[in-house]
């Protein structure tokens, strides 16, 4: 394949190398016209079709992930630099999540019956229609079954615009649900850019929109969504605060948090990001942090011992080097990293940006106050329990958050009452699960993903009354 671009091509670019290593044709007037309607005109049929046989697309959906992984994540690690194992891990729990819904899909939309003066009243769930999903790059193909196996399930049908440097994705994903025997107009891939999307929330065809992706993104869809009074869910970004109190085991609390932190080369919205730790162990575990983040390997995706890509951009990296410096010029402390990659193992060639770590990190930082989207942990230092809430809490994101201490009634009691996001761990660092509804509050969104709310997010929740 060439790769001389053109002005209307979607470029993919090896973040590793800086190369352009495929373009594709940007989908034009026409071509999004006739996957707007193959959407419409499938959605008649797919809502009728049997629970059992949209349960049977899933799992051959998940078969066919399996099959394939060994694939997909190199196509993750050339488009965006993802990890071998990372990639072969996202495509497993792709698998995952379509049979999850294939098992439960089924319970999650039974009919409910209520007792009222009626004959006979009951609940029941209809799909919507076509859902618009706008996906990010990080994790280019469970974000997009994370919402497409639900949606499916449920019956609606899927229209997917993905982040324009991952456009292989896209078509790979369109390519699996039509091999796994989605009918045409089922699931759809549209290659567009951003500016595109007012057009399609706005289409009377266009029946939902879910979005993962940044704040004001989340903002600009939810403002076109609103002028069209359509629903949305939208998981946008995060800056998790992950609590360290003086009785949590040291050890087991700087494995968890470097592990989050380092997690797709650092670039996750529920990745922990701002260490908030009671400073009579601040030194210790800092020390911890930093051994731990040393020990990481910076390399190419597709090098097995590599456990630290490159960034997906090269504008990413240079605007997380920024927030470091910023963090840096304002009084923080660097214990690790903060350089830009010279003539090593990565070339210097590629988006690359070395585990960094941070202390002395104070509001007015960057490092406290804004979202740092890479490898990069912040070291705040709290003087007691209380003081650590009130720092975790002090952030306009509430996605994920996490707690460390020996006593689990204590870590549960602040998980569950003080801390403010949508999911709340103990001794354990934040991660999404097909069994648990997974999304934010305050500038991290609204709406829940997986679990039994996940698929009853696209759903008209109808009331049926017989007298």
């Amino acid at each position: 394949m060439s790769t001389t671009p053109k002005p209307d091509d979607l470029v993919a670019v090896d973040p590793a190398t800086g190369r352009a290593i495929a373009r594709h044709p940007r989908h034009d007037a026409a071509a999004i016209e006739s996957a707007l309607q193959r959407a419409e005109d499938a959605w008649p049929q797919w809502r009728a079709t049997d629970l059992a046989l949209r349960a049977g697309l899933l799992r051959r959906a998940a078969t066919l992930l399996r099959a394939e992984a060994e694939a997909l994540a190199r196509l993750m690690a050339a488009e965006m630099g993802k990890p071998l194992a990372e990639g072969r891990a996202e495509a497993e729990k792709c698998a995952w999540v379509c049979e999850h819904y294939a098992e439960h899909g089924p319970v999650f939309l039974a009919d409910e019956p209520a007792a009222t003066d009626a004959s006979r009243s009951y609940v029941c769930y209809r799909p919507l229609g076509v859902v618009l999903a706008v996906m990010p790059w990080n994790f280019p193909l469970w974000q997009v079954f994370r919402f497409a196996a639900p949606a499916l399930m449920a019956g609606n049908v899927g229209l997917l615009k993905h982040a324009s440097n991952v456009p292989g994705c896209a078509l790979a994903i369109h390519d699996l649900w039509a091999r796994a025997g989605a009918p045409p107009g089922v699931f759809s891939t549209l290659l567009v850019g951003s500016e595109t999307v007012d057009g399609l929330v706005a289409d009377r065809r266009v029946a939902a929109v879910t979005l993962t992706g940044s704040t004001p993104a989340g903002r600009a869809v939810a403002a076109a969504a609103g002028r069209h009074l359509k629903p949305t869910v939208l998981e946008l970004g995060g800056s998790d605060p992950y609590i360290v109190l003086e009785d949590a085991d040291l050890d087991a609390a700087a494995t968890a948090c470097v592990t989050s932190r380092l997690l797709n080369s650092g670039q996750s919205c529920i990745a922990a990001k701002r260490f908030v730790v009671v400073r009579s162990v601040l030194e210790d575990f800092s020390a911890l942090v930093v051994e731990r983040m040393a020990g990481a390997v910076l390399g190419h995706p597709c090098d097995e011992g590599a456990t630290v890509g490159p960034m997906a951009r090269f504008d990413l990296r240079d605007e997380l080097h920024a927030q470091v410096r910023r963090s840096l010029d304002a009084g923080a402390r660097l214990l690790l990293g903060g350089e830009l990659p010279g003539g090593d193992a990565t070339g210097g060639q590629g988006a690359f940006y070395p585990p960094t770590v941070l202390t002395d990190v104070r509001p007015g930082m960057p490092a406290y106050d804004e979202e740092l989207f890479g490898p990069v942990a912040a070291l705040i230092a709290a003087e007691d329990e209380a003081d650590a809430i009130r720092i975790a809490n002090d952030t306009s994101f509430g996605l994920g958050a996490a707690v460390f201490t020996r006593d689990a009634a204590r870590g549960e009691r602040i998980a569950r009452d003080q801390l403010q996001a949508g999911a709340c761990f103990v001794n354990a660092f934040v991660k999404s699960d097909p069994r648990l509804p997974f999304g934010g509050i305050k500038d991290s969104g609204y709406g829940r993903e997986l679990a039994r709310q996940g698929i009853r997010a696209f759903v008209n929740t109808k009331t049926v009354y017989v007298a």
